[in-house]
């Protein structure tokens, strides 16, 4: 399962497939974040979800069991914010409005946005709000940014879309890159190491996805750890991304910590 390091301080825990599922909270989860807790490591959420606040996550992560304040969550609508009051910048959302929270105090604008920013929308994206998006980047020069680069999530009617796909058709369309404030981007994965004030080596994110959990965390240097739930397949350990270990669950990271 791979050799656990001493000198970790802060865990990163992804949330749906990893502390939960459609059918409820993964078993021993609960008690897993508690222990680690306990033994005083700062223990964090990060997420990719578009479609609910800081807050509202904390409240939801709470009525499971989990004890979690808004502050101690990490999401692109999070990033995106923080990055948008940085440079008082005027943008277009496209976002849930679950998520509108975290961008408060950012002027919207549809005519000349300073930037696009791609959540989310489910069912209720349309050729429109999709057209409109591309015009803006093509003719007006908006910048694009997108909340994540996830291509689908586990429902519980089966996967679907997430924003993933939608990013990369308006790159497509207008052959513009997209800067993404969600994993795996590096830049996402940094933002949240200067908002903990630690370095990379002090740091494992435990997650689902090998691509979008490990894979993101260890291009900064972080340790990356999979876990056999979720959207977890066999196929996963095949690849090109090599985690630092494989857990059947979240129930057993305190055991590998030591």
């Amino acid at each position: 399962m791979g050799s656990p390091r001493k000198d970790i301080t802060a865990v990163l825990l992804d949330l749906d497939g990893t502390l939960y599922a459609a059918e409820g909270v993964i078993p021993g989860a609960g008690e897993a974040v508690r222990t680690l807790r306990a033994r005083g490591l700062a223990v964090r959420f990060v997420t990719n979800t578009t479609t609910r606040s800081r807050r509202a996550l904390a409240d939801r992560l709470q009525r499971m069991g989990f004890p979690a304040a808004p502050d101690e969550i990490y999401s692109p609508p999070w990033a995106a914010g923080r990055f948008l009051r940085r440079r008082q910048a005027r943008a277009y959302l496209l976002v849930p409005d679950g998520a509108r929270e975290d961008f408060a105090g950012i002027p919207e604008e549809d005519q000349r946005p300073d930037y696009v920013v791609i959540g989310d929308l489910g069912e209720g994206w349309t050729f429109g709000r999709l057209n409109r998006a591309f015009r803006l980047i093509l003719e007006q020069g908006a910048g694009l940014i997108g909340l994540g680069r996830t291509r689908y999530y586990q429902a519980a009617d089966g996967p679907r879309l997430d924003v993933g796909p939608f990013v990369a058709a308006l790159e497509e369309a207008t052959g513009r890159k997209a800067m993404i404030l969600g994993k795996p981007a590096p830049a996402f994965f940094q933002m949240v190491l200067e908002d903990l004030g630690i370095s990379p080596g002090q740091v494992v994110m435990v997650g689902d996805d090998i691509e979008i959990d490990v894979g993101g965390a260890q291009t900064v240097g972080m340790q990356g750890i999979l876990v056999r739930t979720g959207k977890f397949r066999p196929a996963d350990l095949e690849g090109r991304i090599r985690p630092d270990a494989v857990l059947t669950s979240i129930a057993e990271l305190p055991a590998w910590l030591g």
